[in-house]
């Protein structure tokens, strides 16, 4: 008698399986691999502003493609007839802030979608107004003017390189406003500031940039466990240098369970901006200017560019999913944290489980004003970096510092310290 196949996973087998047929049990299969393979596909929502496909935004008053943002505004104005009017915000539109606590599998926006490797950034226009072809490099710029009739063409259309999101969030803070605030910033760290940073420094040459994000909607629950102390009695022993305080506690297991839904987080898009290497760069002053008002989002559309700088974003969902988890643990235990507070020593958590039940990603331009500054050194030296929220005016910053300064500094309020310590005893 021939031995038998073997039949456990991944042995070969007669019969291909039939479309949509799994080749293994999932049920044999350990729970993480089981859920991501059973896990839905992800379900698409398109936001693509159809009217806007032809790379023209008119005016709907007069026809002209004359049109800018107005400052300070969320409304774009005609430069021809000046009409005024405002985009849809893009959760109005879309149905986007609805519904959080529903969320099942993965909902990304048309805007959202994965980047194709082979994706060109070059994109041809043909001009309604002549029918010249106008070409516009999405890495560099988002808007063109016909070189014949001169409208204005924006890319509008969602294309499958990283550039144009579902939605922008325009401009407030006017660059005048922007200029101040920096030199204020650096006004109270001048005394130790690098000399040469001193004599360079030229705020006027701050530029307003959008730069890419996915906001991000989720629908989660979370497990924590670990050892919570109370104390019960405090005491010393010894004397003089030797004395020692001690302390008695009552330790307790402590389990928690929290579900709980995050409405517009917001996770950088962009590999380069997300890379915190404090040795070579001062990105994260980025995250010291959250939050932005993400409600107030409208439809995308390039004329909200026109006069700024934008940067694509080269992170698709899957890239972005470990630090969503990470930030979503972090949203949990401060969930928890109101109820472990009668544990007065704290609580150490041990274990951790995250459930994602369902998320909901929309890519958006926030808009930041970047002051920068390149200070030579080592290993290429560190790029500083002074950024200003283009919504609330937030300023954070790096500026560099003259070391030897810090030191005497540091020095000279240590002795005036030990002089004032020394002259309490001595009373």
């Amino acid at each position: 008698m021939p031995a038998s196949l073997p039949s456990g996973p991944g042995s070969p087998r007669d019969v291909p399986p039939a479309p949509g047929e799994f080749p293994v049990d999932p049920a044999t299969l350990p729970e993480p691999i089981r859920d991501e393979l059973l896990a839905p596909d992800p379900v698409a929502i398109d936001t693509a502003s159809r009217e806007l496909r032809d790379g023209v935004n008119r005016c709907p008053k007069c026809g002209s493609t004359e049109i800018r943002q107005r400052a300070g505004t969320d409304k774009l104005v005609c430069l021809y007839c000046r009409h005024e009017w405002t985009a849809a915000r893009v959760e109005e539109a879309f149905g986007l802030g609805e519904g959080i606590g529903e969320l099942k599998g993965t909902q990304i926006a048309s805007g959202a979608q994965n980047i194709a490797a082979d994706a060109a950034s070059l994109r041809t226009y043909h001009c309604a107004g002549c029918g010249a072809d106008v070409v516009v490099n999405t890495e560099t710029a988002m808007t063109a003017r016909c070189h014949w009739c001169r409208h204005m063409l924006g890319v509008n259309e969602q294309i499958d390189n990283g550039a144009v999101p579902d939605a922008v969030l325009p401009f407030h803070i006017k660059k005048d406003d922007a200029v101040a605030r920096i030199r204020q910033f650096v006004g109270k760290r001048r005394m130790f500031a690098l000399k040469a940073f001193k004599e360079e420094f030229a705020p006027e040459n701050v530029l307003g940039v959008y730069l890419p994000y996915m906001v991000v909607d989720a629908n989660a629950s979370a497990d924590v466990a670990g050892f919570g102390e109370v104390e019960t009695r405090r005491y010393t022993r010894g004397e003089g240098k030797d004395q020692k305080t001690y302390y008695d506690a009552d330790v307790y297991r402590v389990q928690r369970h929290v579900d709980f839904t995050v409405d517009d987080l917001t996770l950088e898009s962009s590999a380069k901006r997300g890379n915190l290497d404090t040795q070579a760069n001062t990105h994260n002053v980025i995250n010291a200017i959250l939050p932005f008002d993400t409600k107030n989002a409208v439809k995308w559309n390039a004329s909200y560019l026109v006069g700024y700088t934008s940067e694509k974003r080269d992170r698709d969902v899957e890239h972005l999913h470990p630090r969503l988890e990470d930030q979503l643990l972090s949203i949990a235990r401060a969930q928890v944290q109101a109820s472990v507070r009668r544990y007065g020593r704290g609580v150490r958590w041990e274990q951790e489980r995250l459930d994602v039940h369902g998320t909901r990603w929309v890519a958006m331009y926030l808009p930041v004003w970047l002051y920068s500054y390149h200070q030579p050194g080592r290993g290429g030296g560190m790029l500083h970096y002074i950024a200003v929220n283009g919504r609330t005016g937030e300023t954070m910053g790096s500026v560099p510092v003259q070391q030897w300064k810090l030191v005497t500094a540091a020095l000279a309020v240590g002795t005036f310290v030990e002089a004032l310590v020394l002259w309490f005893i001595g009373r």
